[in-house]
């Protein structure tokens, strides 16, 4: 989903969040200084985003097509012209293909990083290539910050405790078994190193295949690469740099992989394992952060263990994660990442992406640390406070460093002696044995409230070495179907899961899948797959597992599905876990062509500007259409409600939600239908600048032709003031974005009363709005990016702009007709008044064809279809027990059906104060009612009968 770019305020939270440091940190050696103590921030934004660059990986059919040089793709190359683009490259110009015995490998010469200007809107130039249809996907650069800083160490020589956690960990009798390997290499990712420190002089890896001579003689792409890389500044210089953090590496290498046996300072776990240094934090202001090319990098050049002490809550990157991918499936490499500083249960990234071995951290008595995140997603945890360790000011200083920066390299380097002891183990079976040979640490109280959420337990690296008798189970694929983000309520889902044992081969393995939230209900949850050989699979893809999302789950629900993994022939038990959300803040219409996200507060397409929370607006399964949609209503000469961008580079959120927006299980006019309430405040509680209404909307979608190309939506709205509203304005805003974004224009159709969108280059692709009901048409179109003029999104969408766009009819009708710019439109209505308590139905249409003929007969079809009478001529058969009044709201004519059963004698039309304003004979089981004349408002209908009364409100409107 598109994201805005961050502003500067966004940028230095997000920082923030990731800089975490907590407690005390401690020197030893010539170079005292004062105590100093950090602050964790708890803050869950997305992560800081890169300007001006963004990454696309090619489809896999246009591989022949890619190379170092660029893309040999034509309508791709056309649009990155047409975007902008002043630099693309190949990112990984030197990976490796991927082999077909890999199941899962991916392929990373097809991903390609280009520059824009910095002010370029990235979300609508990643809309804008999709829709080539040439690319899996299109993603900014993430700024993922190391974990901890640990800037003021305490001078103390004489504290007895040492490197307690080699002993809570059990390394020193681990190396009774084994010391390791020099050929076990530890790629570190971090922010530099003091490679003369005496206790990483000798442990980390030197190119002797690439001199410092000037050239290239690997041949790998990088010059003088002999003692690892800076990935940020792009040189071969990994000293620790001086902006962020700059000893950060300098700890995790010598926690990690401090030399052993010299006599001096501290021991590394990893023993004789050596370690890569790859900086992956600038040193000047011309650097980027480059943490994924440091993976892609460490996993071509040897490296079996990857260190990640570094990362941020959420943004979630399919590009970060094929970069995991590549290194894990592609080369076989263990990855380590640190969990996360933040004391809330949360995903957490790169620890949360598949293949990562994710790290938690604890104190000196093995309980959760106060400020460590915790979740289902976390494999183990390893001691974090007060970690001794390398500290990097001199030659010959130490540091007590914490944080779950310093618990991962203690994991990273106990998977360097499990791959130096069993060297014939996957990265996949290191990683089972790593989880499997763990201490229980659950039966602490200080971790009771955290069952399943600490992982497996506490690492234990003599177990890890002990031997290779272990079972370990581990679910490689899980596919739901239907395949969606979110899931609504009252549906069913189908899950097919693959196993594959890791370790030892289990007799008798069953799965069983158990909901923990009674909103998600197992209605078929076992699955046999009896005995499973080491690295065999097995599959329940012939006989799913069946749930269902229950008909009354809160807004966005979380629900942990738990897998249950046991044979009892060996004893084996495991649990894994996997989360889903259920009833989201919005609804999805998509009968037909056209699938159109409907939200709880009125927006389209996702909950407003820059949110994640949507699925775009659709056609046949493209690319979404729309970069910001919603309704607006404005009263007077200067109130307006919305939920769209505004002149302060924000949003106002004037709606909020009265009754979430659901689907109708029982549809009555349209083969899907669905509901909600939303409401603005009151003018009184904003200084004048809402309008004070309330709007029912509803939203019906067709699958059939010829309406299977729009969706019709309605708004009830109500006057919830004291005071006349006069004149009313309602109307629905879209910002399109066609191919080429800055090519589209706007055109009207005057005859169907529709405003509509295209590319004045391709015409391909037709989208528009369609005033079907309601006052007299409206119809704004706008030039985003117009240098002057009433109305200019360029620089914000002010009140007084909204207002321009309601308030002008119809004469503002097209814009870009010529040559295209970058469009938005306003359709709606404009209503003389509405008094108080009073409603009124404004219904419009999206509309969207491959051709022009084929949009304006879908025009066509919706004003057919919605007018009154059509809408009584096609009801379907009466249910047996239930009664129908339609349509409701209703200009004049209604339609009421009965059970034959009911034995009806006489209808009434009531006013709300019980009076009679009309009644008739009612023989039969069916009869219509003709409410014109009667003033608009609410009104009940009653119906006699043999066995008594039957009674509904219905709403007039005119």
């Amino acid at each position: 989903m598109s994201k805005l770019i961050p502003s500067f305020k966004l940028v230095l939270l997000s920082v923030a969040t990731c800089f975490a440091f907590s407690g005390k940190a401690q020197q030893t050696g010539s170079n005292p200084a004062p105590i100093a103590t950090g602050t964790f921030v708890d803050n869950f934004n997305q992560p800081a985003t890169l300007d001006g660059t963004l990454v696309f990986k090619l489809k896999p059919e246009f591989q022949a097509q890619a190379s170092s040089d660029g893309v040999a793709v034509p309508a791709l190359n056309d649009m990155l012209r047409r975007m902008g683009v002043t630099r693309i490259t190949q990112k990984f110009p030197h990976a490796s293909a991927p082999h077909a015995e890999q199941p899962g490998a991916v392929d990373l010469r097809l991903i390609y990083q280009i520059w824009l200007d910095k002010a370029a809107p990235l979300a609508k130039v990643q809309q804008a290539l999709l829709s080539t249809g040439t690319l899996t996907y299109v993603e900014p650069l993430y700024y993922r910050a190391p974990l901890s800083q640990p800037n003021d160490p305490l001078a103390d020589s004489t504290l007895a405790t040492g490197q307690y956690h080699l002993k809570n960990i059990r390394a020193y009798q681990a190396w009774n078994l084994t010391q390791g390997d020099s050929t076990v290499l530890i790629g570190i990712t971090d922010t530099g190193f003091r490679l003369s420190h005496q206790d990483l002089a000798g442990q980390w890896q030197r190119n002797y295949q690439d001199p410092p001579d000037g050239i290239d003689n690997d041949n790998d792409g990088f010059v003088d690469n002999y003692r690892g890389w800076d990935f940020a500044d792009r040189d071969n210089n990994p000293a620790a740099n001086g902006m962020t953090q700059p000893l950060h590496g300098v700890h995790t290498a010598g926690a990690a992989a401090g030399r052993v046996g010299n006599g001096l300072g501290i021991a590394g776990v990893g023993y004789n394992c050596r370690f890569l240094p790859l900086k992956i934090y600038p040193s000047t202001n011309t650097g980027s952060f480059a943490g994924y090319e440091a993976i892609v990098y460490a996993a071509d050049h040897g490296c079996k263990v990857i260190n990640m002490s570094w990362g941020s809550a959420g943004g979630r990157s399919q590009f970060e994660q094929d970069a995991i991918t590549y290194a894990a499936i592609n080369h076989d490499v263990v990855l380590v990442a640190s969990a996360g500083n933040t004391n809330a249960e949360l995903d957490f990234y790169p620890a949360s992406y598949d293949h990562v071995l994710s790290v938690g951290w604890t104190g000196a008595d093995d309980v959760r640390a106060s400020r460590a995140t915790y979740s289902r997603r976390i494999d183990l945890v390893a001691p974090g406070d007060n970690i001794y360790t390398t500290w990097g000011d001199t030659d010959s200083d130490y540091i007590r460093a914490t944080g779950s920066s310093f618990s991962a390299p203690l994991v990273s380097g106990a998977a360097a002696l499990v791959r130096a002891r069993f060297p014939q183990f996957t990265a996949a079976q290191v990683i089972a044995q790593l989880r499997a040979t763990t201490d229980n640490i659950y039966n602490l109280p200080g971790n009771t409230p955290y069952a399943g959420k600490l992982g497996t337990g506490r690492l234990n690296v003599f177990r890890a070495v002990q031997g290779d008798n272990q079972h370990a189970m581990r679910i490689t694929q899980r596919v739901f179907t239907p395949s969606k983000t979110i899931y609504q309520l009252n549906d069913t889902i189908r899950l097919a899961v693959e196993v594959q044992n890791l370790l030892q081969p289990v007799q008798n393995l069953t799965l069983t899948v158990t909901s923990l939230s009674p909103y998600l209900t197992v209605q078929r949850g076992t699955f046999t797959a009896g005995a499973v050989a080491t690295l065999s699979r097995a599959s329940n893809a012939s006989a799913p597992f069946c749930l269902k999302v229950a008909a009354a789950a809160p807004v966005n629900t979380s629900v942990t599905i738990r897998y249950r993994l046991s044979d009892p022939s060996t004893g084996y038990e495991q649990d894994q876990y996997t989360t889903l959300l259920i009833n989201p803040e919005y609804v999805v219409l998509n009968a037909g062509n056209l699938a159109l996200t409907l939200t709880h507060r009125g927006s389209l397409g996702v909950d407003g500007l820059g949110s994640t929370k949507g699925e775009g607006v659709r056609y046949q399964g493209g690319a979404s259409l729309i970069y910001e949609g919603g309704i607006m209503v404005g009263a007077g000469t200067t109130r307006v409600s919305s939920r769209l961008r505004n002149d302060r580079n924000g949003i106002d959120t004037d709606f909020f939600t009265q009754a979430q927006t659901t689907m109708n299980r029982q549809t009555l006019r349209a083969d899907q239908e669905a509901c909600g309430l939303l409401q603005d405040s009151l003018p009184s509680a904003t200084r004048n600048r809402t309008v004070g209404v309330q709007i029912r909307q509803r939203g019906y979608s067709w699958a059939q032709a010829p309406h299977r190309d729009y969706v019709v939506l309605e708004y009830v709205i109500k006057n919830v003031t004291a005071d006349t509203l006069k004149p009313l304005y309602a109307g629905l805003f879209a910002d399109w974005d066609l191919g080429d974004y800055i090519r589209n224009a706007v055109a009207w159709d005057s005859v169907r009363n529709l405003s509509y969108a295209y590319n004045v280059n391709s015409q391909n692709a037709y989208i528009g709005l369609q005033w079907l009901r309601g006052g007299t048409p409206i119809s704004y179109a706008i030039d985003v990016n117009a240098p002057t003029g009433l109305v200019r999104l360029s620089d914000g969408f002010s009140r007084a702009e909204k207002m321009t766009t309601l308030a002008n009819g119809t004469r503002q009708r097209t814009t870009g007709l010529t040559n295209g710019t970058d469009i938005a439109q306003v359709v709606g209505a404009k209503l003389p008044w509405l008094a108080p308590s009073d409603s009124v139905v404004v219904a419009l249409a999206v509309v969207a064809a491959p051709t022009l003929a084929q949009l304006q007969a879908a025009a066509s079809a919706a004003q057919v279809r919605y007018s009154p009478q059509q809408a009584l001529n096609t009801r379907s058969a009466l249910a047996a027990g239930a009664w129908q009044l339609y349509p409701n709201p209703t200009t004049g004519q209604i339609r009421v059906e009965v059970p034959a059963s009911f034995g009806s004698r006489q209808l009434e039309v009531l006013s709300p104060l019980g009076q009679v304003v009309k009644q008739q004979a009612f023989l039969g089981s069916t009869s219509e009612v003709n409410l014109q004349g009667l003033p608009a408002g609410m009104y009940i209908v009653r119906i006699h009968g043999a066995t008594g009364s039957l009674t509904r409100r219905v709403l007039l409107t005119h």
